[in-house]
């Protein structure tokens, strides 16, 4: 509206080190620095609350050899300050990225290679990892042209357990038999902590889906109640 003040930039707080004088700024925190640039003297940070969004800093001088430390992937908490306009790191206190993380993000990369031994060893590594990330491109990895590619990949989706559920259930209504196969044996292998996932994907599924669904369940020990109990007694009549 015509009377409204014009929304006033934040004022940034008041920081500086302990027993130093305090300049305007404020303490950046960020989970995944995104690349470094030493020669530049900046670096290029994603902003936690803005979905991907990132932000290049100006490095101060007294920061540079920090700066020679931090790596892409990287989460940090970054001391920044004004100074002629511009938005200065001070200071960085690292978190370094957990080693496990960056394997796994070989091993994805990996999963993808042309050399079927490298995939087969990245599939088993994924399991072993437990790393979330992996779900979508182990189940892929199910069609892999190399049987013992899929092997792993059928392996390490059972040591992945419960989160690794929704990505299979689609699977239970395939056209192909050994997908379709595998899929059901790798939820019942799972065994209780796939339950809740299917109950959840019960919800949503076309009839196709449900019956299917309500059959693992069924073979699992998992006993719906009223009307999926109605449903499942149907489909062991029909066989």
């Amino acid at each position: 509206m015509a009377n409204e003040t014009p929304e006033q930039p934040p004022k940034l707080i008041q920081i500086g080190p302990k027993g130093g004088a305090k300049q305007d700024g404020f303490n950046l925190v960020t989970e995944r620095v995104v690349s470094v640039n030493p020669a530049a003297k900046q670096l290029e940070v994603e902003l936690l609350a803005y979905d991907g969004k990132t932000v290049v800093l100006e490095v101060a001088e007294e920061a540079l050899a920090d700066l020679q430390t931090i790596k892409p992937g990287d989460g940090a908490t970054i001391r920044v300050v004004e100074e002629g306009g511009k938005r200065i790191a001070k200071s960085f206190k690292i978190r370094a990225k957990d080693p496990n993380a960056a394997r796994a993000d070989a091993m994805l990369v990996d999963l993808r290679d042309t050399h079927w031994l490298n995939r087969k060893y990245a599939a088993e590594t994924l399991g072993e990892l437990k790393d979330v990330r992996a779900v979508g491109p182990l189940v892929e990895s199910l069609t892999d042209e190399v049987g013992d590619v899929r092997q792993r990949a059928y392996d390490s989706l059972i040591k992945l357990g419960g989160v690794a559920v929704p990505s299979l259930v689609a699977l239970l209504v395939s056209e192909e038999d050994e997908l379709r196969q595998s899929a059901t044996e790798i939820i019942r292998k799972i065994g209780k902590p796939a339950v809740e996932p299917l109950a959840v994907a019960l919800e949503e599924a076309d009839e196709r889906l449900k019956t299917r669904i309500l059959k693992v369940l069924d073979r699992m020990g998992y006993k719906p109640k009223t009307k999926e109990a109605e449903v499942v007694k149907q489909i062991g009549h029909q066989n």
